[in-house]
C-alpha cells in the first residue's frame, strides 16, 4: 500500500498547513516556501498524481475554485495579476500554484522561506 502524500496527510489533519480555502472537495493553503507573499497550493482533495487525470466534473470544479481564490488574492494582497503554475513536481498529488506576479520575472524567482508568524498573518489576511 502506498504512502498518502504530504497533501492527503495536510488535508486529514495529520500535518498543520496556513489554509485559507476548504470545501468537500478543495482545499487551498500557503505554501511554506513562496515566491511572493500569498502564494497559495489549490488541491483537489481526491490523490491523484497528475491533474490531467481528473475526471472533468473534478478538473472543471478545482479551476472554478482556483478562480475565485485566484480574484481573493489579488484583491487582498493587491498585486496586479494572479499566475497559475501547474508543474507536476515536487508532491505526486495534482495541485496549482496560485502567486501574486508583479512582472514578468516573478514566476521565475527563487521561494523564500518566511516564519510559522508571517505565514500565519498572510493566512489571516487571506482566509476565505
Amino acid at each position: 500500500m502506498k504512502e498518502p502524500t504530504v497533501f492527503s496527510r495536510i488535508i486529514k489533519g495529520e500535518i498543520p498547513a496556513h489554509k485559507i480555502y476548504e470545501d468537500d472537495k478543495v482545499i487551498a493553503f500557503l505554501d511554506i516556501y513562496p515566491v511572493n507573499e500569498g502564494h497559495t497550493l489549490v488541491v483537489p482533495k481526491i490523490e491523484i498524481n497528475h491533474i490531467w487525470d481528473l475526471d472533468d466534473v473534478d478538473y472543471d470544479y478545482l479551476w472554478q475554485i482556483t478562480k475565485k481564490i485566484s480574484k481573493h488574492i489579488q484583491e487582498v494582497i493587491g498585486s496586479p495579476r494572479v499566475g497559475a503554475v501547474v508543474d507536476g513536481f515536487g508532491v505526486p498529488h495534482a495541485h496549482i500554484h496560485l502567486i501574486p506576479i508583479y512582472n514578468g520575472n516573478d514566476l521565475k524567482k527563487e521561494s523564500t522561506k518566511p516564519t510559522n508568524d508571517e505565514l500565519a498573518d498572510v493566512a489571516n489576511r487571506l482566509r476565505m
